[in-house]
């Protein structure tokens, strides 16, 4: 039984550093579904839980590496995998409609990159960056899709 608690338990860090991997976790849950909501009232396919996943997701993969020791050049490597992973996520989000140039998908796979990218700084623990972040991404989502779709209509 000591061995599988062990296991269970190997990888988490005292308490102060438990309480940081909390936080950002939290954290990165809730800028995810900052993003998210915001394409779910959009009625986009990529709403709430999928950037609550990428977030987390992205976010998860930087704390596990930065707590195993990771060095500088792993670290920047992983990001880099997640940037190339995310960007074929985002790619399975767009979509030619027809012979024209109607292709749909392309803020989506945006937002799905931000939201990684959110993870990412929320991971590293810059999260006065992935705030601000989110703030701008869900102006620009917002605010500047509500101009895009008048421009469009004239």
């Amino acid at each position: 039984m000591e061995i599988l608690w062990q296991e269970l338990t190997s990888g988490l860090p005292d308490a102060q550093q438990l309480a940081h991997i909390v936080i950002r976790l939290i954290a990165a849950i809730i800028l995810g579904a900052v993003i998210g909501f915001e394409r779910e009232k959009a009625g986009k396919a990529a709403g709430l839980r999928t950037h609550i996943l990428v977030a987390l997701g992205t976010c998860v993969f930087v704390v596990a590496c930065a707590g195993s020791g990771m060095d500088a050049d792993g670290l920047s490597r992983v990001i880099q995998g997640i940037v190339t992973g995310i960007g074929f996520l985002g790619a399975g989000s767009i979509l030619k409609l027809n012979e024209e140039r109607d292709i749909q998908g392309l803020t989506t796979a945006a937002g799905i990159w931000m939201t990684a990218a959110v993870g990412v700084a929320v991971g590293l623990g810059t999260l006065g960056l992935a705030l601000l972040a989110t703030i701008l991404t869900v102006i620009i989502l917002t605010f500047i899709g509500r101009i895009d779709n008048k421009a469009e209509k004239k």
